[in-house]
């Protein structure tokens, strides 16, 4: 699959600097940040949620999982997970659950955890399994205008590994 045009325009035309690093196929974000070399707080993971008929994208750092509770405060309504079948529609540029961070590109209103906000760099899913975008955070910032919210909570290291 071919990075979306849509994302690449956009980086373009806001005269962004930007790298695509290519990497082993990989699915989960913490995984993709192992094979891309950097920290799982700079790679930005895309969590879609719900409130009624309306879909939120929520991004945050690798290394952290969404919490319901606090998402639903930074947006003012109850929210649930999305189901991908739900939401794949969406991203049909996309490969399923590689969607960059990029909700204006889509029509939904984004939101950034504030922990991924103090990063110099995030790196994220260029929409396929293999490649993915490393910028500024600022740069994405300025071209997203995303919300920035207290969103997640760190993973904790599981016991022994």
């Amino acid at each position: 699959m071919e990075l979306p045009e849509r994302l690449i325009s956009c980086l373009d035309e806001n005269k962004v600097q930007y790298d695509i690093l290519h990497h082993p196929e990989a699915i989960t974000a913490q995984r993709i940040a192992q094979a891309e070399h950097v920290k799982g707080r700079q790679h930005a993971k895309v969590v879609i949620l719900k409130h009624g008929d309306h879909h939120v994208m929520t991004v945050l750092s690798a290394d952290h999982h969404i919490d319901l509770e606090k998402a639903e405060q930074a947006i003012g309504k109850t929210v649930s997970l999305d189901n991908e079948q739900q939401f794949k529609s969406l991203f049909p540029d996309c490969a399923a659950g590689a969607m960059p961070p990029f909700g204006n590109l889509y029509g939904l209103p984004t939101y950034v955890d504030k922990t991924l906000a103090e990063q110099d760099y995030i790196v994220f899913e260029a929409g396929t399994h293999t490649a993915a975008i490393k910028m500024t955070y600022r740069d994405y910032e300025k071209i997203a205008k995303p919300r920035v919210a207290d969103l997640a909570i760190k993973l904790q290291p599981m016991k022994g590994a």
